[in-house]
């Protein structure tokens, strides 16, 4: 299928007709990831939401805190702060 790039603004927009759109499951709104290969490709994809289980489950949970947290659990009061 071919597509035209149109001039928007200072943009350079690609309309999606709607059948790609109903088949990929995208309306107008979705976000997508952009890149470009080596043989002057450009690959859209779906841009993935994560649950919440799926983003704890990459976290390390022994791995240290980083150091500014550290220092957060140890401060002083410095205002009307209630401990």
């Amino acid at each position: 299928m071919e597509v035209v790039l149109k001039k928007m603004g200072n943009s350079t927009a690609l309309i999606v007709p709607p059948t790609v759109l109903r088949d990929l499951g995208l309306s107008a709104g979705h976000a997508l990831n952009l890149e470009t290969t080596a043989d002057r490709r450009i690959v859209l994809t779906p841009k993935r939401k994560y649950t919440l289980a799926e983003m704890i489950a990459q976290c390390d949970l022994s791995a240290p805190p980083p150091a500014d947290m550290v220092d957060w659990d140890t401060m002083k009061p410095e205002g009307g702060e209630v401990w």
